[in-house]
């Protein structure tokens, strides 16, 4: 008796419950419509020790950079950081898609130079994951990534949570990631500073190339 009284409570309970939760349908997709974009993320200044820096070039290539308008609108602002990078001795690292040939990139004057950095092994979004990068970075003692590429909600935001989970600090320039529409962007902008996991926002910071500086 006092375990079926038990028992009856308890589907009263459940059935309570049941009765408490949303109609069916009713997820996300009914307000899509109706949800107002949050406050741009703030850009921010950063400097940078060319010493323990260094800067990746992620995915340029003909086949997917060539076919996304924004990605060739960036490929000024990705050669500048190269220069940039280069005369302050800063650590310059390139991953290649593909069948991986300098050849195949979407410019010439983004390759690469004798002795600079090529990822190998990288397969997905993040190019930390199965590849020689991490052994890399830590080889030469660095401790910040500049991240700049194509896709921006792909390798550029899937390399970022990389490296902030693997305890580097990371630097975006929102005109050095690039993607098929400017959502995607935004997208990714807003996971690095402020959607995504708090290991990733708390170590990302979100700038534009011309807010970066390379200290002495």
């Amino acid at each position: 008796m006092h375990l079926t009284r038990r028992f009856g409570r308890a589907a009263l309970v459940a059935a309570a419950a049941f009765a408490a939760l949303p109609a069916a349908g009713a997820d996300v997709t009914t307000e899509w419509a109706g949800v107002k974009l949050p406050p741009a993320p703030e850009l921010k200044p950063v400097t940078v020790d060319p010493r323990t820096t260094a800067l990746l070039v992620l995915d340029m290539m003909k086949g997917n950079c060539g076919a996304r308008p924004r990605c060739l609108a960036s490929v000024a602002t990705v050669r500048t950081l190269i220069d940039a990078a280069r005369a302050h001795d800063v650590m310059v690292v390139y991953n290649l898609t593909g069948a991986g040939k300098v050849e195949d990139m979407v410019d010439p004057s983004l390759a690469p130079r004798a002795g600079e950095f090529m990822v190998k092994g990288a397969g997905g979004a993040d190019k930390f994951v199965n590849s020689n990068l991490d052994q890399g970075l830590k080889a030469k003692g660095i401790k910040t990534v500049i991240v700049t590429g194509t896709s921006a909600q792909g390798a550029v935001g899937g390399t970022t949570n990389g490296a902030a989970q693997r305890g580097y600090k990371a630097v975006v320039p929102v005109d050095g990631m690039s993607a098929e529409d400017a959502f995607n962007e935004l997208y990714a902008a807003w996971h690095i500073a402020k959607g995504g996991p708090a290991n990733l926002t708390s170590n990302a910071t979100l700038t534009r190339s011309d807010l970066i500086k390379f200290g002495n």
